[in-house]
């Protein structure tokens, strides 16, 4: 017989609908599949994706409720979209902010935390696709914001984080070149984290937040100086 019953084993979490098509969206977004400026049609999404409008009409206003999405009069839901004034302020907010945090992850970031960015770093040197590249950098540093331990900061720098990576995708497909210099930064990052030198590290960020800056900025006036004509009345942002 028996000792005793069989131990319990935990239910592999389900997925709704609603999570599903979410996450679809946001990695979709942040990724730069869907660049700034395109339009969200709840049907075309539900079609694609083998749902009903439901779910992507909640997914959509969560993703609105996090500044990724915008919903337009007469047009619907938006990937949101910055014009250069706004970038600009956006990468003035992260350049005052995100060194707050930084220090803190200097002082607090532990050897898992380490090991974790360490990967997605050596992970980030080996890809050449742009769009995965984003999405790697984004986890990054992701890793780092969640080791300073500071929630309130935190709240407020993915925010932030968000919607600029939506920008940063775009422009590398654009500038490839620009993962490679990226790359670099990430390591001095990386090394002066490790050293917990937290001015270094403060400076390497807000230099590596200029860089990332410029390559946005240089990308919109290609794209502007590309197809000014056929854009009469259009957002910037490339459609797909």
């Amino acid at each position: 017989m028996p000792d005793g019953p069989a131990p319990l084993r935990a239910a592999q979490p389900r997925v709704t609908a609603h999570e599903s098509v979410h996450s679809t969206l946001r990695r979709a977004i942040l990724g730069g599949a869907l660049p700034g400026g395109t339009r969200l049609v709840q049907a075309d999404i539900a079609s694609q994706l083998s749902v009903s409008t439901t779910p992507v009409r909640e997914a959509l206003r969560d993703l609105a409720a996090e500044g990724l999405v915008v919903f337009r009069p007469h047009v619907g839901a938006v990937v949101r979209e910055l014009g250069l004034d706004e970038l600009v302020e956006l990468y003035d907010i992260r350049k005052a902010i995100e060194p707050v945090s930084i220090r803190r992850a200097a002082v607090r970031i532990g050897k898992r935390e380490l090991d974790e960015a360490q990967k997605l770093v050596k992970e980030m040197e080996s890809e050449k696709d742009p769009a995965r590249w984003a999405e790697l950098n984004w986890e990054f540093h992701g890793v780092l914001e969640r080791a300073a331990n500071a929630p309130l900061v935190q709240s407020v720098v993915k925010t932030v984080q968000d919607i600029a990576a939506i920008y940063v995708a775009h422009s590398l497909f654009l500038q490839p070149d620009r993962m490679a210099s990226g790359n670099k930064e990430h390591r001095a990052l990386l090394t002066a984290l490790r050293r917990r030198d937290e001015d270094t590290a403060a400076r390497v960020l807000v230099n590596h937040l200029d860089s990332t800056l410029q390559a946005i900025l240089k990308s919109r006036s290609e794209i502007s100086q590309v197809g000014k004509a056929d854009r009469v009345g259009r957002p910037m942002a490339v459609h797909r």
